[in-house]
């Protein structure tokens, strides 16, 4: 039977070196846990059952958590979301969208009390480079 002991020496290496009994403290910190992942791909890969992949299941949490906290993606859920999205990544602001209409016609989109037409679709995945489908619910 395994006893506590048994398992804090070797905790005690693992968190030592990785730092996983805290979230993930910065960038460097977040760096060093991506080349672990990395360096366990890199040897272990091609045996998907070795034990080293609960410990990067592990890391993996640790990483999404600090991924979402400093870079959370935006709502991206609906089509209002991801236009807003778009115009985000593009500097646009509603006025800026003629294939749209009007910038209240926008507002109304980007605030879900409209969908877009497919006129209107078809001229924004040609400006944005996405499928239609990105546009439509």
């Amino acid at each position: 039977m395994t006893t506590v002991s048994d398992v804090l020496a070797p905790w005690g290496a693992i968190n030592a070196a990785l730092g996983l009994s805290a979230p993930i403290r910065d960038a460097a910190h977040y760096a060093e846990l991506l080349a672990f992942v990395d360096q366990c791909f890199e040897q272990f890969g091609a045996d998907g059952a070795h034990p080293v992949f609960a410990l990067v299941d592990l890391v993996s949490t640790r990483i999404a958590d600090y991924e979402a906290r400093v870079h959370p993606w935006p709502d991206a859920s609906t089509p209002a979301g991801r236009l807003a999205f778009l115009m985000d990544q593009h500097g646009l602001r509603q006025c800026d969208l003629p294939e749209v209409g009007a910038q209240s016609v926008v507002s109304d989109v980007l605030a879900g009390r409209r969908a877009l037409n497919l006129r209107q679709t078809k001229a924004l995945a040609r400006r944005f480079g996405v499928p239609m489908d990105a546009l439509v619910a």
